[in-house]
């Protein structure tokens, strides 16, 4: 059995799975075998005593042809060298094309070069396999890259004590902000929240974010006055690697983890406005492009904006795009002042205590009523806020379980006080400005007489006293 195969090498050169050709020293094929064929699906009587590479030889990996002297095949016969190359592809008979990898081997006999052996195979299914691979990676480090910038948003987000303490209250002017943010949440509508520092803006943006259809999406934000112009770009719309110093790697701006989602623009007022032209740009054309990119990426996002200045008083002084202004001054929602709806005090402070009992582990019951008053009668520059830290300060000092409000509210024990006012008329300003607030109602549990602590009859005395007409 042996010596059959020794007579006859063909038979073994025709049940290999590579591809083989043999050449003489002009080129021309002198030997095919069968998996040669398979592969091109060119007969061997179709090459032999033929130059192969005039049929489906002699290209490049990109289809592009080269001069015949710089086939490795030829150059193989010329020098007597083996070679081995792995960067062309071989064409079909029906015009396909495959990749290779071939080795040329010169054949001697009796140290005479006598021609060459070209053993192929098919390796574009291990290539397509390698860029499945690459592509594979590429998407895995592109996920790692988009979880690694959002999950540095969320921890900043997390970092931050957001307390949902801010829309609670009965007054008028609030349940009417109230039904406003219900109304535009069911909606993509840009809305513009309104109001001085402390109100509740940035509560009233989740707000409308919770109710929305894209709750199941991000919610980024963006404050525009913690950055500086250049650093602000990179922030909204992200940056290349090498885009500018210490740009080591590409990072997603917060327009692009923001898309499906719903982008919280704080204190838009304080955006420069080189900025604001190319955020006009992507409220309209819903386009950008990372800072040191040329790529244009598309977004779907909810905008939200926020400030506690006046945008159309700016855009007078050239300080504000009047285009821009109108884009976000779709919906505007005002957020009342403190000083506006007093009357929602009591429900602030409870559920503010509730939120202090459990991240200072207290339990505390709430306030006394000349502490409820003492917080009415107080105009509130600072809004809820103010109020937060005067309860939280309280709440630290406090060793009772209802708060009694023993500090002054402002800081300064002098602020309060006007030296040149007589006992009888601080009296008379102080029972004036509860009368105020309670709408001149004196008994009852809305009435003065209660939230000054005193008896009716006591309070109507004094008012005698003291010339106060209801």
């Amino acid at each position: 059995m042996i010596k059959q195969f020794l007579n006859d090498p063909k038979l073994l050169l025709n049940a290999v799975g590579e591809g083989i050709y043999g050449f003489d020293l002009s080129g021309n094929a002198v030997f095919v075998n069968p998996a040669a064929e398979r592969m091109t699906g060119w007969k061997a009587e179709e090459l032999l005593g033929k130059k192969i590479h005039q049929y489906h030889h002699h290209t490049r990996a990109d289809g592009t042809p080269y001069p015949a002297d710089e086939c490795q095949i030829y150059c193989t016969m010329f020098d007597g060298k083996r070679r081995e190359v792995n960067n062309e592809v071989f064409w079909r008979k029906d015009g396909s094309s495959f990749a290779v990898e071939y080795t040329s081997t010169p054949v001697y006999r009796k140290n005479q070069l006598i021609g060459a052996v070209a053993i192929f195979r098919d390796i574009s299914q291990q290539q397509q396999t390698q860029n499945d691979l690459q592509n594979a990676l590429k998407k895995i480090k592109q996920l790692s890259e988009q979880l690694k910038d959002e999950n540095s948003y969320l921890i900043a987000e997390l970092n931050q004590d957001w307390q949902d303490s801010g829309l609670v209250g009965q007054s008028h002017v609030f349940q009417t902000m109230l039904e406003q943010i219900k109304l535009v949440s069911e909606t993509d509508t840009t809305v513009l929240i309104l109001g001085e520092n402390g109100t509740g803006k940035e509560l009233v943006a989740r707000n409308l974010y919770r109710l929305s259809k894209r709750s199941k999406h991000a919610f980024i934000k963006v404050n525009c006055a913690a950055f500086t112009p250049s650093l602000l770009e990179s922030e909204l719309f992200g940056h290349e690697k090498g885009a500018f110093t210490g740009a080591n790697e590409r990072r997603k701006g917060r327009f692009e983890l923001a898309d499906k989602g719903t982008l919280f623009l704080d204190e838009i007022a304080e955006l420069p406005l080189e900025s604001q032209s190319k955020l006009l740009r992507v409220l309209q054309e819903q386009e950008f492009e990372r800072v040191g990119g040329s790529q244009t990426l598309s977004v779907n996002i909810r905008v939200i904006a926020a400030t506690n200045r006046d945008l159309w008083q700016m855009v007078q002084k050239g300080s504000f795009r009047i285009d821009l202004y109108y884009r976000l001054n779709v919906f505007p929602i005002k957020v009342p002042a403190l000083r506006e709806r007093k009357e929602d005090i009591p429900y602030l402070c409870s559920n503010l205590i509730q939120q202090l009992n459990k991240r200072l582990g207290k339990q505390l019951k709430g306030l006394s009523k000349k502490a409820v008053t003492k917080l009415q009668a107080y105009d509130w520059p600072g809004n809820i806020r103010e109020l937060q830290n005067v309860l939280e300060r309280e709440a630290i000092l406090s060793k009772q379980s209802v708060l009694q409000l023993n500090q002054p509210l402002n800081g300064d024990t002098t602020q309060n006080v006007d030296e040149s006012l007589t006992l009888d008329e601080a009296q008379r300003l102080h029972i004036s400005r509860v009368l105020t607030l309670c709408n001149g109602q004196i008994s009852g549990s809305k009435g003065a007489a209660l939230k000054l602590g005193l008896p009716e009859s006591t309070l109507r005395s004094k008012m005698r006293k003291l010339g106060i007409n209801k």
